[in-house]
Parts: C-alpha cells; sequence; structure tokens
C-alpha cells in the first residue's frame, strides 16, 4: 500500500514555481517546488498533522538545469517553517512567514536561504 493512500484526508500536493522576478520577468515554470503538506480549512499549513505525519511531509525542489533536491518540512521550536535537506543547516530553506501563508492556488509565498529569498505562486493544490 502506498504512504500517500494512509494520510489523512487534509494532505495536499502543492506546485509552487518561480514568480516574476528581475532575472526571470515572466517567471519560470521549470523552477520550483512540489510539497506534501497538511492544510487546515483555510490553505494554512496545518501544524498538528504535520506533527503527526512529519515523516510524510516532503519537499521537492526544481531547477532549470534539471536539478532535484528532496527533503522534509520541518519547523524550529518558535515556530519557523523550513525545508530540510540533509543533515546540517547549510542547504536548509527558510520559508518566510510560511505558517501564515495560504496555499491557494495564485497566492504566491517566499522561500530562500538567509542570503536570497524568492517569491513563488502557488500553481495547484490537489489532492495526492
Amino acid at each position: 500500500m502506498s504512504e500517500t493512500m494512509t494520510l489523512p484526508a487534509n494532505f495536499r500536493h502543492v506546485r509552487l514555481l518561480l514568480a516574476r522576478e528581475k532575472a526571470h520577468p515572466e517567471g519560470a515554470r521549470d523552477e520550483g517546488y512540489d510539497l506534501l503538506v497538511p492544510l487546515d480549512k483555510e490553505g494554512r499549513l496545518d501544524p498538528r498533522e504535520w506533527k503527526a505525519h512529519q515523516a510524510s511531509c516532503r519537499v521537492r525542489r526544481f531547477d532549470e538545469n534539471g536539478d532535484v533536491k528532496i527533503g522534509r518540512l520541518r519547523r524550529k521550536p518558535g515556530g519557523q517553517w523550513y525545508f530540510d535537506y540533509k543533515e546540517g543547516e547549510s542547504d536548509d530553506e527558510i520559508g518566510f512567514r510560511l505558517g501564515e501563508e495560504r496555499f491557494l492556488t495564485g497566492e504566491y509565498v517566499s522561500i530562500g536561504t538567509h542570503a536570497s529569498m524568492h517569491t513563488y505562486q502557488v500553481a495547484r493544490v490537489e489532492k495526492p
């Protein structure tokens, strides 16, 4: 049986695509993230479901060069959400106010490292 078949009903596959910015005036459909995360009724990350199903909360980062990184959605003690790809913090990506953002098609979220932040548009939200 597939792991996604046993997930709670509020888990969603969320696709984020790079929004317009100076280096990409039209945005970029080949750069972004695929998330498997629990969302509440408002479309926000659900911390209770995340805590109960942390191992299932996945992140897949892809870019225009065909590079892919697989990681997990994590949460710091203060409540800040981040993407964790390997042990240590050198490759972590922070979500700017990710706990307050709504993951609804057309909305925007900001993700990046401490050195650079990029804006992504929610391209789709669907059941896994």
